[in-house]
């Protein structure tokens, strides 16, 4: 019986092709719309998640705190080489990299770059995942007696040397003469438009002594061994501080000592909320295509009166009468559920590679998406079909 009403059913989306399909337009842009914006946000989620955490795994970030004197807000005191030796004793951390950065000009020959410069010791590439290209790292002479080296981000190599290979030559840091050891692997453009390989490093007594004029630390960036000691380590850091620092009891850290996990979680859970919501947005366009739906088949009900009057007449049930016209409803929504899914998938693949973003297909909203339409199919379908279920037999046989 059922079978039955699905054949009538495709028989009548036939018989009214285009009447059909603009009726079954507002579920199709509703399906797609639901896809494309779902879609869409998850790869800008997972775009954004491996931008933030190719910053480094396992990775806390310490951080002077500002200070409010009035209306005046300043940054705290700069930590010290002091403060970076008893972070060091930690047992659970692999990697300690006490950095500091400024903006420099770097010169080539006739060719001028204006670039970051970064003071760090070979700790910095690795907790912040960085491989080498071309070249090395800094050698233990380098690091402890301060010599001029530097290793160069792509960004960099390929703005002061094009495809030549840079190794061994001395490029102009500001006013020092540098010499490039090593050549990083890129990163790309960030998800927030920067690009992560425009910088340079030199070794920190180097960078301290000729570009700084002070051993101030501006940042600390430390890698812990295993995920499950990156809070114990996080508390045992800011006790640290906290006593190196005077800070009393009671008193507010000067300092912030922030998780790249919970960053991570941060990003993730606002980027879920914005999806959501877009995905309502859309949805509501399912909603309209429902009523769509509805009105038609009231339309439908009142062109086929003398239709269903025959049938009831030679033995249909009324509850033959319903199941045809919500099987209808049903089919239309249906059909719209399939083409918005198809044009949504497409949709948001044209769109994420225009955009740089992933494409991610997620079955679960595809699925979704396509039952939604459906029930949209009977919601808005049964009053249509009860309509005709209820009609009196000899009234529809009169009706012209």
């Amino acid at each position: 019986m059922l079978w039955r009403s699905v054949r009538m059913a495709l028989r009548e989306v036939r018989r009214n092709a285009t009447r059909s399909l603009l009726t079954m337009l507002g579920i199709v842009i509703g399906v797609a719309a639901v896809i494309a914006m779902v879609t869409l946000g998850q790869g800008a989620t997972d775009s954004v998640t491996a931008s933030v955490a190719g910053l480094g795994q396992n990775l806390l970030i310490i951080l002077p705190g500002n200070e409010r004197r009035g209306p005046i807000a300043s940054t705290s005191t700069p930590f010290t080489l002091d403060d970076v030796a008893a972070i060091e004793r930690l047992p659970s951390l692999s990697a300690v990299a006490p950095s500091n950065s400024k903006g420099v000009l770097t010169v080539n020959g006739n060719v001028n770059y204006g670039t970051i410069a970064n003071g760090s010791t070979n700790a910095f590439f690795t907790v912040r995942g960085f491989d080498v290209d071309l070249g090395r790292l800094f050698s233990d002479a380098e690091v402890l007696g301060g010599l001029p080296a530097c290793v160069l981000g792509a960004t960099v190599r390929k703005e002061l040397f094009g495809t030549t290979n840079p190794l061994g030559t001395t490029i102009r840091v500001q006013s020092i003469p540098c010499k490039v050891v090593g050549v990083l692997a890129p990163k790309g453009q960030s998800t927030f438009g920067q690009d992560q390989d425009d910088f340079l490093v030199m070794p920190l007594r180097t960078f301290s002594r000729r570009l700084l004029g002070n051993t101030d630390i501006g940042t600390i960036f430390i890698g812990v061994g295993r995920p499950e000691d990156i809070n114990k380590s996080r508390r045992r850091i800011e006790s640290i501080l906290r006593e190196r620092r005077h800070i009393l009891p009671g008193q507010r850290d000067d300092f912030a000592v922030r998780d790249m996990k919970e960053i991570l979680k941060t990003i993730g859970a606002i980027a879920s909320v914005l999806t959501a919501l877009l995905g309502s947005i859309a949805a509501v366009s399912l909603l309209v295509g429902g009523i769509g739906i509805m009105n038609i088949m009231l339309v439908s009900v009142t062109e086929r009166t003398r239709e269903i009057g025959i049938r009831m007449a030679i033995g249909a049930r009324s509850s033959d009468v319903l199941t045809q016209f919500l099987v209808e409803a049903v089919v239309l929504c249906a059909l719209g559920g399939v083409v918005g899914a198809a044009l949504g998938l497409a949709g948001s693949f044209t769109a994420a590679s225009a955009l740089g973003l992933p494409f991610r297909v997620l079955p679960g909203i595809v699925f979704l998406s396509f039952a939604f339409s459906a029930i949209v199919g009977v919601v808005f379908g049964f009053l249509p079909a009860r309509k005709a279920a209820r009609l009196n037999p000899i009234d529809a046989l009169r009706h012209e």
